[in-house]
């Protein structure tokens, strides 16, 4: 009887064992979770150390070599700019398709403007930069006060725009050499400076203000939207519009704010464009839309709004740049840039989806 008696004392004993090991894996995963929910730019961050780490031990020298590591920056500034915008109102779980157009557009009206009409540069800079704004209020104003669709909303402001930008422009590219002559302002952002080079000019590394610009506006954004009211409204509204309302904040004028000040960014990334391609061209920046999208889901902002940073996007941005320049280097077709960017996005979506689970 006794042996009877002491045998479920035992399988007792295993299955408290069993629970308690179950419960410290469960807790390890847990505050990875929550780990990641809190700094969501870190998961970002990782894929971007890991591929330089692996371009590097792959190329050596070549691939870290200060004029690759700043061609790198050279090459997603624009992209990081259009990303900033895109990511404002992603943060509201939105999405905007015109910010690309938006940008062409801005960039044609301020060459237009200097050159058809002959105003000054900076009046001509500054028309761009209204007209970017503007687009930006049309969708807010259709999104918050009409409560239509932002995918719709955007969708159709892209084509519009897209429309003007050729009517207007009549398909005319501005040419360098018109640019560098009359209005060298135009091409500001895509003008150069050394760090780090010898008494002769000799090596150091090659920076451009379109770089400053997109660091700058990364930082600038950042503390915005961590320190400010503003910033923290943003958030809300894109976590639960309906709580945030009840919250006192003025939904409707915070989405307004929101599209106003992405069309901002872009137009200034249509200035910036046209410092790095040296003209203004109404067919440039075709692929800025997908662009921009991709480097904030792969920088970890949630598509459902309300979590992610803009450092997430710049990382996300870099990861990207990385990738293209990595495997060029490396003499593997394009195609393989595409594939590995695809996968990318797709396993930041579903990180994004097991990370929420934190929330929920």
């Amino acid at each position: 009887m006794a042996e009877i008696q002491n045998t479920p004392s035992v399988h007792s004993n295993d299955a408290d064992s069993v629970v308690e090991f179950s419960d410290t894996n469960n807790g390890f995963v847990a505050k990875i979770q929550h780990t990641l929910h809190v700094t969501p730019a870190l998961v970002p961050l990782i894929v971007l150390v890991l591929a330089i780490t692996a371009f590097g031990v792959l190329l050596g020298s070549k691939f870290f070599s200060p004029f690759a590591l700043t061609l790198i920056l050279q090459q997603v500034a624009i992209v990081g700019i259009v990303g900033a915008a895109q990511s404002l109102v992603i943060l509201t779980a939105g999405i905007d398709l015109s910010v690309g157009a938006i940008m062409v557009l801005s960039s044609v009206v301020m060459g237009q403007f200097t050159f058809r009409y002959g105003l000054p540069v900076e009046i001509a800079i500054a028309c761009g930069l209204a007209v970017g704004a503007f687009c930006g209020f049309i969708n807010g104003w259709l999104v918050a006060k009409m409560r239509l669709p932002p995918f719709i909303v955007t969708l159709g402001m892209w084509q519009i725009v897209l429309a003007t930008n050729f009517l207007y422009s009549a398909n005319e590219t501005i040419r360098s050499q018109d640019i560098e002559k009359e209005a060298p302002l135009l091409k500001f952002f895509g003008t150069t400076f050394k760090i780090g080079a010898d008494e002769a000019g000799r090596g150091g590394a090659n920076f451009t203000y379109g770089v400053v610009f997109l660091v700058v506006l990364v930082l600038v954004l950042t503390y915005v939207l961590r320190e400010t009211a503003w910033g923290r409204h943003v958030y809300a509204v894109g976590d639960d519009p309906d709580a945030a309302e009840l919250s006192g904040v003025n939904v409707k004028r915070t989405l307004i704010s929101v599209y106003m000040l992405s069309g901002l960014i872009c137009a200034a990334a249509g200035w910036a464009l046209i410092g790095r391609i040296g003209s203004v061209s109404p067919t440039s920046g075709q692929l800025a839309n997908i662009e921009s999208i991709t480097a904030v889901v792969i920088g970890g902002i949630s598509l459902f709004g309300g979590r992610g940073s803009i450092l997430g996007m710049l990382f996300g941005a870099l990861i990207v740049g990385v990738f293209t320049l990595g495997l060029r280097l490396l003499g593997a077709d394009a195609q393989w840039t595409y594939l590995l960017i695809g996968v990318l996005i797709i396993a930041a979506v579903a990180v994004d989806q097991w990370i929420r689970k934190v929330s929920n």
